[in-house]
């Protein structure tokens, strides 16, 4: 099975163009099963190179034997009446059971900042329900991230209460689904493999809840990661390395490889593919 997460910088490639088709072709390409995807827009004729066009509907379309998932952070009105959405967005070519989305915390603070949210679906693997989430934290602030990561801590913390707690009512929108406290965690997280906020997310939960663990540093030992962001394009800072992907500790002995794409020009970020044993 494999998972793929990557900033597709709205599909706006290091060449200038805005190709959302080449995104897709490169991530059908990989053979992933899962693909979560960060910075789709709808309506947001102000990005560079977009012309306003509903991503996640292209980008649904481009993937036909793919269910769809739209993640929205932001939801504003544009200046012609509509609306202008910003996300994530998860795809899935296998069976995909319940489907959430969390709005992560978010306060008041004097740097530029956006709502961000979690798209958190509990997917059919071929060995049994998986709990994917993909999210993407705040740039600007510090602090608003480390109310964002208290954020997702929650939510793997509720999913795994949720299995152990399971509805007892068995009609209408209560019929329970299977829940799981496997599970992955990936997408942009704007902070460095040095972050204490990072070590936060791995941090144990002192109870029956599996901690997530970096699958890079499980698969690699203490090799640094490779760069995910700044490569091509050094504006905000050297090329280092804010893409991971976390993963249950139970989901160890799953683990097959992990590979960050760093030739890749097609976004400002490196899309990142994880492996897991059927």
């Amino acid at each position: 099975m494999k998972i793929l997460t990557w900033n597709i910088q709205w599909g706006l490639g290091m060449d200038g163009v805005c190709d959302l088709k080449r995104v897709t072709d490169y991530a059908r390409a990989t053979g992933a099963d899962v693909i979560c995807l960060q910075e789709v827009a709808d309506g947001y004729d102000d990005l560079e190179g977009s012309q306003g066009e509903n991503q996640f509907a292209v980008i649904a379309a481009l993937m036909p034997d793919f269910a769809a998932f739209e993640g929205i952070a932001v939801d504003v009105p544009n200046r012609k009446g509509g609306r202008k959405r910003f996300g994530n967005m998860l795809l899935s070519r296998l069976p995909v059971g319940r489907v959430m989305r969390h709005l992560l915390p978010w306060s008041g603070d004097k740097t530029p900042n956006m709502p961000r949210v979690v798209v958190d679906a509990v997917i059919a693997a071929p060995f049994g329900p998986l709990h994917i989430m993909t999210t993407h934290l705040e740039y600007s602030s510090a602090l608003l991230r480390a109310y964002e990561v208290e954020g997702l801590r929650n939510i793997h913390r509720l999913a795994s209460e949720r299995v152990a707690r399971p509805s007892l009512k068995t009609y209408g929108p209560f019929i329970p689904v299977p829940e799981t406290a496997s599970a992955l965690l990936m997408g942009d997280f704007n902070m460095t493999p040095e972050d204490p906020l990072k070590a936060l997310i791995e941090a144990p939960f002192g109870d029956d809840v599996p901690a997530l663990q970096d699958a890079w540093h499980l698969l690699k030992g203490n090799t640094p990661h490779p760069p995910s962001f700044c490569i091509y394009d050094q504006r905000y800072g050297k090329p280092h390395c804010c893409d991971f992907m976390f993963v249950s500790a139970d989901l160890k002995p799953r683990l097959r490889a992990i590979a960050y794409d760093t030739e890749t020009q097609i976004s400002d970020h490196q899309p990142v593919l994880l492996t897991l044993a059927d």
